[in-house]
């Protein structure tokens, strides 16, 4: 999950005592205070503004006009001191269109993503304290360990498939012990392990299918069903998956055949493991293999439940409802999820007080991607209150005026890119991003979501390579392979990527 917290003393010297401190990136937390204040105090300058909106709420195109806010300065003190509140909690009033915790409305705030977010962390936790999931993978490597390409393509298939569902990230960093031994072993480089980990999570979250953290957050900050959109994003995934485990296997055969074009080179000792030394992973024990079928069940039927399915399968976007069509949001899926929780820990037989405690760890533990996503939403609601939402979308509106659809699409995705980079929470990221970026593609003809998908892949993509993830950084320092090396490696297929993701998206916005 790319919003996971990562542990650690910036200041700690290696050997765990005091060093020099180093220059560290701000978390996406202090990055999003900072834009809390920035905005607050350019709202100031900002002239205030608003479109006249239909029937569904969205801003009508040409029709904005300059209004006073009508706050003072206490006013809007106020709105900075509760920003964080209103974020989770705040009410729209329906007349003012002001949004505050004691007003009454509709919910603005982000409450129910943020215990969608708690819940889905409590059961990611419960399945992790199973082992079930690593035992599943070591067993899969090791199973394939004589057939390198296969093994290769299958550990990649697998970890992209948990990226595209449930922004599988932070959770790789546990198998660089099984991983890099066992491509050493097999006649291959580090470079090749690392290729293997962060390439194949990181192409699944890319192209994030349902993933919650990414497409949920984003569809929910969009006024969309998480389902909608599916269809393209699992074509894009199954392209760009193919592509990015050709890409590692291609590199993995060179090096296997010259280890001189090795990129990350080899320590002393890499070179003299044998197969025969890759270590014996466990077997699968019964309740490993219920926890594993349990939990692809469970995943299974949140996208059962979300997907638009009149639509999907007519490609009209105003069909009626099947019959069995759930039509879940996240109040629903946040429940599934805790249940689910509960459901794992009885399959692997947990016990109550293991089983709890796991509940309230796993919890705890995605506290931090929460807070980025009602800090993210504070912001917001500054911009609301003080009537200036509308004038920013006005100001871009110039810009994209009059351009294609598909070229909508792919600006999109250019000017996502630097906001990744900057806010690398991919929450975070869509919940500041997406209302402004969802009436655009109003104005220009466009999906929504196609706009969401455009701006996960650019969080995806720049989550591929940027040193301000634990992912990528994290990643390497396990590996032991430099990461000016690992940029070398990744430079061709994050060009290659960056033209099909522009392909895909721009294709999707115009024949849709």
């Amino acid at each position: 999950m790319t919003d996971a917290p990562v542990g650690g003393d910036p200041a700690e010297g290696p050997a765990g005592g005091r060093g020099e401190r180093k220059l560290t990136f701000p978390s996406a937390l202090t990055v999003l205070a900072v834009v809390t204040v920035a905005v607050w105090l350019l709202a100031f300058l900002v002239p205030s503004g608003q479109y006249d909106r239909d029937g569904s709420g969205a801003p009508v195109e040409g029709t904005y006009h300059r209004v006073d806010s009508g706050q003072s300065f206490v006013d809007r003190l106020n709105d900075l001191f509760l920003s964080p509140v209103n974020g989770l909690y705040g009410i729209q009033d329906e007349k003012t269109s002001l949004v505050a915790p004691d007003n009454v409305g509709a919910l603005y705030g982000s409450a129910g993503v943020f215990l969608f977010v708690l819940a889905i962390g409590a059961f990611i936790t419960v399945v992790f304290a199973t082992g079930a999931l690593d035992r599943g993978i070591g067993r899969l490597a090791h199973r394939l360990r004589e057939r390198g390409a296969l093994l290769i393509a299958g550990v990649m298939a697998v970890f992209s498939v948990l990226g595209t569902v449930e922004g599988f990230a932070e959770e790789t960093l546990g198998f660089y012990g099984l991983i890099v031994p066992l491509m050493l072993a097999l006649g291959y480089d580090r470079m090749t392990a690392v290729g293997v980990i962060i390439l194949g999570a990181g192409v699944g979250v890319l192209c994030s299918t349902v993933n919650p953290f990414a497409t949920g957050v984003a569809s929910s900050a969009a006024g969309i069903s998480l389902g909608d959109g599916i269809v393209l994003r699992f074509l894009m995934w199954c392209v760009l998956t193919g592509v990015t485990v050709a890409y590692v296997i291609r590199y993995a055969t060179r090096v296997r055949r010259d280890p001189g074009r090795s990129l990350s080179g080899f320590l002393p000792g890499d070179r003299e493991q044998s197969a025969t030394e890759a270590a014996e992973v466990p077997g699968l024990t019964g309740l490993h293999k219920a926890v594993l079928v349990t939990t692809a069940l469970v995943f299974a039927f949140m996208i059962f439940s979300v997907v638009p399915w009149a639509g999907a399968l007519t490609g009209r976007a105003d069909a009626e409802p099947y019959g069995f069509e759930l039509g879940w949001s996240f109040p629903q899926l946040a429940a599934l999820f805790l249940c689910a929780a509960v459901l794992v820990g009885l399959v692997a037989r947990m016990g109550e007080q293991r089983l709890s405690s796991t509940i309230i760890q796993g919890a705890a533990d995605f506290v931090s991607p929460a807070l980025v996503i009602l800090l993210a939403r504070g912001v917001t609601t500054i911009m609301n209150n003080s009537k200036i939402t509308d004038t920013v979308l006005h100001s871009i509106e110039g810009v994209v005026k009059g351009t294609s659809s598909g070229l909508f699409a792919v600006i999109v995705f250019l000017v996502n890119l630097p906001l990744a980079f900057l806010i690398p929470s991919t929450s975070g990221h869509a919940t500041l991003a997406m209302p402004i970026l969802a009436p655009l593609a109003d104005f220009a003809g466009v999906p929504r979501a196609v706009v969401v998908t455009a701006w996960q892949a650019a969080s995806g993509w720049m989550n591929l390579w940027v040193p301000t993830t634990a992912v990528t950084i994290g990643g390497v320092a396990l590996a032991k392979v430099g990461y000016d090396r690992y940029l070398r490696f990744v430079w061709p297929l994050l060009a290659v990527l960056a033209v099909l993701i522009c392909v895909f998206v721009g294709l999707g916005a115009a024949l849709t």
